[in-house]
């Protein structure tokens, strides 16, 4: 035994060994300059074994070891030969090779366009306030990369965590991209001008008022406004800053009816009568219908008696009487129906002050005679007197007592 180890030892058998997670350095890519290419697999990284006599085997380090793959040997699938060797030629090796034997490569043509941003947020703002808008630096991006990725990219997303928010929310947000479904896109190879872009987002507070309008103009000659209004919606909500939304308790609409005969609808844009403030829901265009309602006005007849007639400021040593034939009054009213419907007659006052009847001719002094005098009348309700009304009456001095 002793004897075979010596001559062993002086023979200097073949031997192997094999070393892992060798590095493959691929040459002349400037080849590849105007494309994207990407190792596949993890081929660049092999296995390589060596054959050599005991003693070199014995002295083989994995740093001995290089593995080349030349680009210019590129094949149509796109796989590049590797070539192994020991740095130090002068150690003579029997064979050497590696596995994989080949470097796979994934070659696309680059390609470059642009992308819209779309901003969004998520979480929820405090209660009592909206998501008003939201800026970002830009709105556009230029991207460039794998053929294949860049035509998934439909846009570039921007988001805004904006949770328990009472005010402007601002900040660098990560850029990341989207194909047309809405779904995220790996853009790990994607080549841009930043990784993040700053994005604000606007905050408001929110406020429910309600909706009225007023009328301008007059209806159509024999009609009236009944004054009822109706607004669909009946009540808004508003955003904007705590202190503008803190003058606000209503809107008010201006609605013209002049020459209208019945009852009338109008659409109304209610951001024409904001300030400061904005609508709330981004869903509503601001548009109001209002509604006017307008009767034909109705007129009646009444007939009062004397009875409901007082006599004032008559001066002091005259009398009045009423002249004959002077115990009933006609008395035109118009108005609404409900309203005019809603007067008793019986209910209705007239004034027969002497004193204003002077006033208005100029008379200083009374002198007896027979006068026609204006009837001033009381009438409850929104109606309108139609006809004038006078009262023959007859003036007399009080006749003094003799003694």
């Amino acid at each position: 035994m002793v004897i075979w180890f010596f001559v062993v030892i002086m023979s200097n058998p073949k031997d192997s060994v094999t070393f892992t997670g060798i590095p493959v350095n691929l040459t002349h890519t400037e080849l590849l300059e105007d494309k994207f290419y990407e190792v596949l697999n993890n081929t660049d990284r092999v296995r390589v074994t060596v054959e050599a006599p005991r003693n070199v085997i014995n002295q083989l380090r994995a740093s001995d070891i290089v593995a080349e793959a030349d680009v210019s040997r590129l094949t149509e699938v796109n796989t590049i030969a590797v070539s192994c060797s020991v740095m130090n030629d002068s150690i003579g090796i029997i064979s050497i090779t590696s596995s994989p034997d080949v470097v796979q490569l994934s070659v696309e043509e680059i390609a470059q366009k642009w992308v819209n941003v779309r901003r969004s947020t998520s979480g929820e703002v405090a209660e009592g306030y909206i998501v008003a808008n939201s800026t970002s630096d830009q709105t556009r991006i230029e991207i460039s990369g794998p053929q294949s990725v860049v035509d998934q990219i439909s846009y570039v997303g921007l988001d805004m965590d904006v949770t328990g928010a009472t005010d402007t929310v601002s900040g660098n947000v990560d850029i990341r991209f989207y194909d047309v479904e809405d779904n995220l896109v790996d853009g790990t190879d994607i080549i841009k001008n930043a990784d993040t872009m700053h994005m604000e987002v606007r905050v408001l507070a929110t406020k429910e008022v309600p909706v009225e309008a007023t009328l301008t103009g007059e209806p159509a000659e024999g009609y009236l406004a009944t004054g009822a209004v109706e607004c669909d919606p009946s009540t808004v909500v508003l955003a904007g800053t705590p202190a503008a939304l803190a003058d606000i308790s209503k809107v008010t609409l201006i609605m013209d009816i002049t020459g209208e005969s019945s009852d009338t609808e109008k659409v109304i844009n209610l951001k024409n009568y904001l300030n400061n403030v904005s609508l709330a829901d981004a869903n509503f265009n601001g548009r109001v219908n209002v509604t006017a309602h307008i009767e034909a006005e109705m007129e009646r007849a009444l007939v009062l008696s004397s009875s409901n007639i007082s006599i004032e400021n008559l001066p002091e040593g005259f009398e009045l009487q009423y002249a004959e034939g002077q115990n009933n009054y006609r008395l035109r009213i118009s108005g609404l129906n409900t309203e005019v419907s809603a007067v008793e007659q019986n209910a209705v006052r007239g004034t027969l002050d002497v004193g204003k009847w002077m006033r208005n001719r100029n008379m200083t002094e009374l002198r007896p005679g027979t006068y026609d005098i204006p009837i001033d009348f009381e009438i409850q309700g929104k109606v309108k007197q139609e006809n004038e009304v006078s009262a023959k009456v007859v003036i007399s001095e009080i006749e003094e007592e003799e003694e």
